[in-house]
């Protein structure tokens, strides 16, 4: 199993191009099984989520070629016949659970295993499966999967209201009401720009759509899509995550292809803390001092709120802040796992359930640490990086789910930093 060797204490300096978004990407990426006609993803990523996804359409009889490196994912499915998405595959990435609505939506039938991931708390399918049903779905849970199917006339549109906002629920609810009969609307959507990057996908494929990144999305269903051509988004995460490289190690970094439109609440509250946050022609510049950085208060959010994906690395900046800062978790009620791995560096760090007050240290110390989930490893990564002496991050294969070869793209920065296969 690989890990991370990192000898911290140099300030980051230099370019980092950011990639396309995971999240985004493997939403779009099931979106093609709702169509007989070609799919073909622009400036895709390079990830092992992606690789997962690619083997579950394949599966299901897709056809998915991964052009120029990586970077275009072309897909066709039509000659997909399964309609089972496997525990085994399914199991690995929450984002599998994705393939729900568009095989009901076509095929008029799916068995879907329940969903695995991160085990960064509780994340029920409810909000799906009571949106289907909605939509005319007939849906028993047995021996683990879902069975969900529909009459042969098909879905028919309805109007959903979310209790509470679901990334994923929005998303199926989304890809299925495109081939319902008649009017959907859904009413308290999440509003991600990954979602937003959706509708904009299937509008390219005919999908008739409005009001998405707004209270109220209308979906006027088709009995077919055709095929697109489409640029998966900036990935928002990646942005935030290097900018708080450069806030943590005191440097000055370019992320080319990045902006700040995605995560306009890190960027008032890093402004706030004292670092430089700038458009540039290429992209964004960071730049962040050696003054430490001033405290903060924040609560995690559903968008345009500060995004639960960037708490774990906030928090290993705020480790070396100036004074006492607060950070509240209301989207997952587990994941606060890393907070034990920053105390073995030196960070104190007190929870009250799900705050977490953190008191900054002059110095983190490097240690031998151990990642819990995908954002809670790259935070430790950002600690080794601001941390005196050697850290040792392992169970790095949670890393390579979210972020293309970030120890490649940081050492083009200066750091000093390597993987080490076991």
């Amino acid at each position: 199993m690989d890990s991370i060797e990192i000898q911290g204490g140099v300030a980051l300096k230099g370019k980092v191009r950011i990639a396309g978004a995971k999240n985004a990407c493997l939403t779009l990426m099931p979106s093609a099984l709702l169509t007989d006609q070609p799919l073909t993803l622009t400036n895709a990523p390079r990830l092992s989520d992606i690789t997962t996804m690619t083997r579950l359409l394949t599966s299901l009889g897709a056809e998915v070629q991964l052009l120029k490196k990586g970077r275009v994912i072309a897909i066709s499915a039509h000659n997909v016949k399964d309609v089972e998405a496997h525990y085994d595959i399914v199991r690995k990435m929450r984002a599998s659970f994705l393939v729900l609505g568009p095989l009901l939506a076509r095929k008029g039938r799916a068995r879907v295993s329940l969903p695995g991931g991160c085990a960064i708390g509780a994340r029920a399918v409810d909000l799906h499966l009571a949106g289907l049903k909605r939509l005319g779905a007939e849906i028993e849970l047995e021996n683990g999967y879902v069975e969900a199917r529909c009459n042969s006339k098909g879905l028919v549109g309805n109007r959903i209201r979310f209790p509470l906002r679901s990334v994923g629920a929005t998303e199926n609810l989304i890809m299925a009401a495109t081939r319902a009969r008649g009017e959907t609307v859904i009413e308290n959507p999440a509003r991600e720009p990954e979602i937003v990057d959706l509708v904009h996908c299937l509008r390219a494929m005919g999908g008739e759509i409005s009001g998405e990144g707004t209270g109220r999305i209308h979906i006027q269903g088709n009995a077919s899509l055709g095929g697109a051509t489409h640029s998966v988004i900036e990935d928002r995460i990646e942005v935030g995550t290097f900018i708080l490289a450069a806030a943590i190690t005191g440097g000055s970094i370019e992320l080319e292809r990045g902006t700040s439109r995605h995560v306009g609440a890190l960027v008032k509250e890093l402004q706030a803390a004292g670092v430089g946050i700038e458009s540039t022609d290429t992209g964004l510049g960071v730049s962040s001092g050696r003054e430490r950085l001033k405290p903060l208060s924040v609560s995690t959010a559903p968008y345009p709120g500060f995004p639960t994906d960037l708490q774990a690395q906030l928090m290993a900046a705020l480790a070396i802040a100036d004074g006492r800062s607060e950070i509240t978790e209301t989207i997952f009620e587990n994941r606060f796992m890393h907070v034990s791995e920053l105390r073995r560096m030196g960070a104190r760090i007190e929870l009250n359930g799900r705050t977490a007050r953190i008191f900054g240290v002059e110095q983190l110390k490097g240690a031998p640490v151990m990642a819990t989930d995908l954002r809670a490893s790259v935070a430790l990564v950002l600690a080794g990086l601001a941390a005196k002496g050697k850290s040792v991050v392992s169970r790095v294969y949670h890393l390579d789910r979210g972020y293309e070869n970030i120890e490649r793209k940081l050492r083009a920065c200066g750091a000093r930093i390597r993987r080490v296969s076991a």
